[in-house]
This record gives structure tokens, C-alpha cells and sequence, in this order.
């Protein structure tokens, strides 16, 4: 029996908005998609804040995509907040996520959000349009390497260092440093407030009660060398 999900997929193509920061990237997911019989891009936001002032505008006029492809990692606002944000303001469109191995916590963030899909940047053209489709029916579509690095994860969760994604090592170095969490977010291109949340995390993942103790943990591991 024919859905009628099944049947507006194949009535209409999926409308997408495709969200990077990086204009080469959008250029080159814009021409996956423009092959595609059954996928139109109608629109593309380089940062998370341009994707939600984007989707009001649309929303106004009642011409909301389908399916936001969306980068994890931005200016301005962070992947994880834009697919809460984008499910919470405009339950209609799906998000998809573009990720890397090193944002696995902020993949499980997202997909707490109600984020319908994951891909690798490296993913193929036909990952892509599967993984839009699969969105677009309302079932989520995982990359099959971040399923199993999920999974890995749950059965067995990573201690120390392991634990902490890329940014919050980096966060973790600058906190050695002696930055200010302003200081951390003017480094990083983030705001204050995210400086703050991945303080937090460090600490809580290192089972540190400071920002000294993470400073000793720092030193202890090489992130930065010793304080004369």
C-alpha cells in the first residue's frame, strides 16, 4: 500500500535548504542535488542564525522547505541549537546533519534535537539523496560508520581525554592558558555562552570540580607545557 508520504515524494520533489559555512561546500552539495529528478534546492544560509531567519521569512510565506541540510559546525551559532531550533519553530521540516568522526557527542545532541539524518562530509551523492528522501518519509537515516561509532559508544563510553570532542580539547588548552570563557569564545569564534556550556562539559567529563584542576589535567596530558 502506498503512503501518502510516498506519494507526495513522488508527486513533487523534496524542497531543500542546504546550510555550510563554507560556500565550496554548498556549491558542491547544490550540484549532488541538481541531478537529482526528485530534489530541488531552493535555498542556501551560510550560518545557523541565516538558516533560521531564512526559514521565517519562508514560513511567512507559507514556503518552507522539506528537508534542511545542515552542517554541524558554524559561526554564530552551533549545529546542535539550530536542528532544536529549526525542529521546535518549524515542526514540518526535517534536518539532516553533515558531520565528521570528531563530532560524535554533538551528533548525539542533534539527534536528541530531532535531527532525521546523518552523513559524513565524505558521504557520496547517493548517501546524500537517500539520506534527503529518508527525511523527507519522515524516517531517519543514519550513516552506516557513524551507527557503528554510536553504537561503540554506548556499549562502551570513552573516559579522560577520549571523552572530550576536538573543541573541547581546544577549550580545555585555553582553559590552561588562563582564558576568561570571553577570551575562550573571542578565540574560537563562539559566543560566550557556548564557551561556557563546553567549560562545563570538560569538567564534567574529566570529573574535575575547577578550571586549575583542568589546567594540572592539561599540563599532566602535553596540551600545554608547565608554567615556569
Amino acid at each position: 500500500m502506498e503512503r501518502n508520504g510516498d506519494r507526495h515524494a513522488a508527486s513533487k520533489p523534496v524542497r531543500v535548504v542546504i546550510v555550510d559555512d563554507h560556500a565550496v561546500v554548498r556549491r558542491g552539495l547544490r550540484a549532488f542535488l541538481d541531478v537529482l529528478d526528485d530534489v530541488e534546492v531552493v535555498a542556501e544560509a551560510g550560518d545557523g542564525q541565516a538558516a533560521l531567519d531564512l526559514l521565517e521569512r519562508m514560513a511567512a510565506h507559507r514556503e518552507l522547505p522539506d528537508v534542511v541540510l545542515l552542517d554541524l559546525v558554524m559561526p554564530r551559532m552551533d549545529g546542535v541549537l539550530v536542528t532544536q531550533q529549526i525542529t521546535g519553530r518549524f515542526p514540518p521540516v526535517r534536518v539532516v546533519v553533515l558531520t565528521s568522526f570528531g563530532e560524535l557527542e554533538r551528533v548525539q545532541a542533534a539527534l536528541a534535537g530531532g535531527a532525521a539524518g546523518f552523513l559524513l562530509k565524505s558521504a557520496g551523492a547517493d548517501d546524500v539523496a537517500t539520506a534527503i528522501q529518508a527525511a523527507a518519509r519522515d524516517e531517519v537515516f543514519l550513516d552506516p560508520a557513524v551507527a557503528r561509532r554510536l553504537t561503540h559508544r554506548m556499549v562502551s563510553p570513552p573516559t579522560g581525554l577520549s571523552a572530550l570532542t576536538a573543541r573541547e580539547r581546544d577549550v580545555l588548552t585555553l582553559v590552561a592558558k588562563g582564558l576568561s570563557n570571553q577570551e575562550i569564545a573571542t578565540r574560537l569564534v563562539i559566543s560566550e555562552r557556548t564557551a561556557r556550556t563546553h567549560v562545563s562539559n570538560v569538567l564534567r567529563k574529566l570529573g574535575l570540580s575547577s578550571r586549575t584542576q583542568a589546567a594540572l589535567v592539561a599540563v599532566r596530558e602535553g596540551l600545554v607545557p608547565p608554567q615556569a
